[in-house]
Order: C-alpha cells, then structure tokens, then sequence
C-alpha cells in the first residue's frame, strides 16, 4: 500500500503544473509565411499554342511514347536517387518523432539488491536487526523515477516547429529529385532517339553519295567527269563518313545513361531499345498554369519557404535557451532488508524536488547564437526571394526557348518538304529524258540532308518541352505518406 504525498508536496505538485501550464508561451517571432515577391499574372513569354490551364504532374504521357512512359515509370520507382532521398524524408520524420518526445517526460525503473557487512554502521543498530553486525546483510529495493523539463518558454515547442519544417522541406526535395530525374530520362531518351535516327539517315546518305561517287568515276573514264569533281565527291564521302563513330557512340552513352538512370547497369537496355525509332514529338498545344500556381508548386521553392520557416522556429528556440529551464524530478521506491517485507508500506519512500538551471552570466555565448540564428533567417528570406525570382526566370526562358524552337520547326518543316519536291521534280525529269542519274542522286542527298535537319530540329523542340515540363516543377507526386 502507497503512501500519499503530505500536503506540501501537494502544493509543490500544483504550483509546478501551473507552470507547466505556461508553457503555451513561445518567444521568437511567429512564422506568417514567405516574403510576397511581385510576379506577372501570366507568364510573358507565352504564345498562342501555350494553353494558361494547370498542367498535368505526368508530362511525358502527353508525348505518346509507350516506352518512354514505362522507362520513367522505372526509374521514379527503382532510381538510387529517389531511395536516397526518400531515406532522407523518413529520417526528418523520425527526428521530428523524437524532437516531440523530448517535451514529454523521462522516466525509468530500476531494481537493485546489494549484499554487504558491517551494514550497521550505515543503517544503525536500531535497525540491522539482532546478530546483523557481525554478519552479512541483504538490502533489496525497487523503484520509479521520472524527470519533466517544462517548456516553460516554449524552446522544445520552436524545436518541434523547426523539426517538422525540415520535414516539409525533405518532402519537397524527394519531389525536386523526381522532378530532375523524369526530366532526365526524357531528355536522354529523346537523345537515343534522335542519335538512331541521325544514324540511319546519314547511312542512307553515305549510301547515295558512294552511288554518285560511282557514277562520276565512270564519267571521268569516259572523260565527261573532271578529276576535280571526282576529288570533290570522295571528300564529301569521307566527311560524311568520319561522321558515323560520334553518333555510335552517344547512342552508347544515352543508352548507358537511360539504364543507370532507371537502377540498372550500363549496358542492360541495349536489347530492348537498340530498334531505331524516331524521337517523340510535343503535343500541338501546351498547358503552363501561371505563374502564382509555379509558385506552390516547384519544389525548390518549396524548399527555401519550408527552409526559412525552419530558421524562424530556430529564432525562437535560442531566445527561449536564455531563460531558465525548469525540471521536475520525481522518484518513488520500496528498501527492504528481506524480499518479503519489500512492499510493506512502512518501506516506502518517494522524493518530488523542482530543479532550476540558469546560467544567466555566460559572457555572451547565447547572444551571440541568437544573433546567429537571426542572420540565418535573414539569409533564407534573401534565398527564397532568389528562388522564386530564378524559377520565374526559368520558366520565361523555358517558354521562350521552346516557342522559338517551334517556329524554326516550321521553317525546316517547309524546308524538307521543298527537298522532296525538288526529288520528285528530278526524278520526272530523268523519266523524261531532261536530267541524268546524277541529278537524281544529288536531289537526293539534299532530301535526306533536309529530312536530318527536320529530325533533330523536332527532337531539339521535344528536349526543350521536357525542359519546359522541368522548369515549370512537373514530374512528382505527393511524397507525403512516403
């Protein structure tokens, strides 16, 4: 059976949860959100086929491109650097886990038993029983102890506050990563694609241009052709020629690249993309939001907002270090001579003393912390302005790049299509006796040289919509029950 605590323990208990009950108080300024930083009410550099509606997380979709939706789908889901940075979002949790169990109490249970002599010197005579002074003795005893630090000025609580900062901040990196990785295994899928298509069309070109080489060697034989001409075709096929190695290997290096980017090893999509297919055109119309929607949406903007709510709370949290800290430690116990008396009431025993700590002389030392810390969050206001002002830069350049790109599309567009009337005018015109095989094959040869200029002029406008999709802050999901 416990014995209560005596009145004045009583009115220590009530006097220390009213103190308690002050720990709603914080110090530091309260966090109200990011600075305002004046943007347009619509992106300026948009056009006529950039459409203001929110566009969708999963940009590649609108590419149509089977393959290359399953290779982001890969990579989201296996990359090393979303597990990376996944880890990094379930260690903040768990540190915000343990920053909020730091304002609850401490507490412990603890058993002993100690056999010694000459126990009467310690415990007195009245007490070691007969014949125990001449004898060893055997002390047994359980108890509990707890220890409170109230959070009288709100430290623990501005902790807390920082801690789950950092976590919104984890979360919008594990985004900013996916965002970065999808855009990477677009912009290196686009390339492979483009790279096989430049193969196979200067193969077809060096083809054509070993045929009119053939035929003008003949004609310089039959002295119609000059030695000139002849040198002036076979320097046209080399350089064309000397142009095959490069693009084998970036179709290597882009399909090394894809692999590692999707968690494999170098070398283990070549079976599975090694077919030559053509790089995946945008869509004929774009949708970019506006700019306040970017604003929410980016993650590195995210980042720095969460980053300087964190520095707000940090503000808090060393002014509250300057106060005194105020401690509660309770411990209640049985001490026994024999195992069976252990628990008798009369063995009971408990102490409830508040513990006051304050070093209010320290030369300094927390003045200067706090100090710091404000110049900390001065620093991450400065950066959050910056991001958002870089990520709107971004984006205009983006949307710039992308509707300049689209206007030289048309223009080679128009291009290839006038080198395939021009083939097919030849062509007519050798069935009907007014051009030779030689002026076929030339025509031919601008064709083709036409057509290579289109495709990577559209694999360079799909490279700049997936930097478009980048800079606008697609390509994640919600990381929040990750």
């Amino acid at each position: 059976m416990t014995r209560p605590p005596a009145p004045g323990g009583w009115n220590l208990i009530a006097s220390l949860v009213y103190v308690g009950a002050l720990s709603g108080c914080m110090l530091g300024p309260n966090y109200k959100g990011p600075p305002a930083v004046t943007h347009p009410a619509a992106f300026q550099r948009a056009t006529a086929t950039m459409d203001s509606a929110e566009p969708a997380a999963r940009w590649w979709i609108s590419l149509g491109d089977r393959e290359l939706d399953r290779l982001i789908d890969s990579a989201l889901a296996s990359s090393p650097t979303v597990e990376s940075a996944t880890a990094r979002l379930r260690q903040a949790r768990a540190q915000l886990l343990g920053q909020r169990a730091t304002g609850l109490p401490n507490s412990g249970v603890s058993g002993a038993y100690v056999r010694t002599r000459n126990l009467t010197s310690l415990l007195g005579s009245g007490n070691a029983g007969s014949g125990a002074s001449s004898g060893a003795l055997n002390l047994y005893a359980i108890g509990f102890d707890a220890t409170w630090e109230i959070d009288v000025f709100g430290g623990n609580a501005r902790a807390v506050q920082a801690a789950a900062a950092t976590v919104g901040a984890s979360q919008a990196n594990l985004a900013a990563v996916r965002v970065s990785l999808s855009a990477e295994v677009g912009q290196a899928y686009v390339q492979l694609r483009d790279a096989q298509q430049r193969l196979v069309l200067t193969q077809r070109n060096i083809d054509v241009e070993r045929r009119l080489l053939h035929l003008y060697a003949l004609r310089r034989a039959g002295g119609t052709a000059s030695e000139l001409d002849v040198a002036r075709l076979t320097n046209q096929l080399d350089t064309t020629r000397a142009t095959l190695p490069p693009l084998r290997a970036e179709v290597a290096e882009q399909l090394d690249r894809i692999a590692v980017l999707t968690g494999g090893v170098p070398g283990s999509l070549d079976a599975e993309l090694a077919a030559p297919a053509s790089a995946p055109p945008p869509p004929s119309r774009v949708t970019i939001g506006d700019p306040g929607a970017l604003l929410q949406r980016r993650p590195d903007i995210v980042v720095a907002e969460r980053t300087l709510a964190a520095r707000t709370a940090s503000v808090g949290q060393s002014i509250a270090a300057s106060f005194p800290k105020v401690s509660l430690l309770g411990e209640v116990g049985f001490a026994s001579l024999t195992p069976q008396a252990l628990l008798d009431s009369s063995n009971f025993s408990y102490a409830l003393a508040p513990i006051l700590q304050w070093t209010p002389l320290d030369f300094g030392r927390n003045r200067a912390r706090i100090g710091a810390a404000r110049a900390a969050r001065e620093q991450a206001q400065a950066d959050y302005r910056s991001t958002v002002l870089s990520a709107l830069e971004d984006a205009e350049d983006s949307l710039a790049r992308y509707a300049e790109q689209r206007n030289s599309v048309i223009d080679l567009a128009r291009a290839q299509a006038s080198a395939e009337q021009v083939y097919t005018l030849t062509e007519i015109r050798l069935h009907g006796g007014t051009a030779d095989t030689t002026d076929v094959l030339d025509a031919d040869t601008r064709r083709i040289q036409a057509e290579l200029a289109y495709q990577q002029g559209l694999a360079e406008l799909t490279r700049d919509y997936i930097s478009l999709q980048k800079s606008l802050g697609l390509g994640w999901v919600d990381a929040s029950n990750e």
